[in-house]
């Protein structure tokens, strides 16, 4: 009875501690946090080229719906 008693209050302490880490994390600045990395950090990379690799799906994009592609404007042989 005692280790079932001991056992929940641990369970109850540990579900508290975790609520508490959640409310937290909820006011986590993401872009404070990228500012804060070094320059040759990939995520700060990935976050400032954002604009960048978007503008590319969008161009690779618009030459799959056209049709044209670099494949069509090269001479390529079919595969036999």
């Amino acid at each position: 009875m005692k280790r079932l008693l001991v056992g929940g209050a641990a369970a109850l302490a540990a579900a508290a501690c975790a609520g508490r880490a959640a409310r937290g994390c909820g006011g986590l600045d993401f872009e404070k946090l990228i500012e804060r990395m070094p320059e040759n950090a990939p995520p700060r990379w990935l976050f400032r080229n954002i604009g960048a690799i978007r503008e590319n799906t969008e161009r690779i994009l618009e030459l799959l719906e056209t049709g044209r592609g670099p494949a069509e404007e090269a001479h390529v042989r079919p595969a036999a």
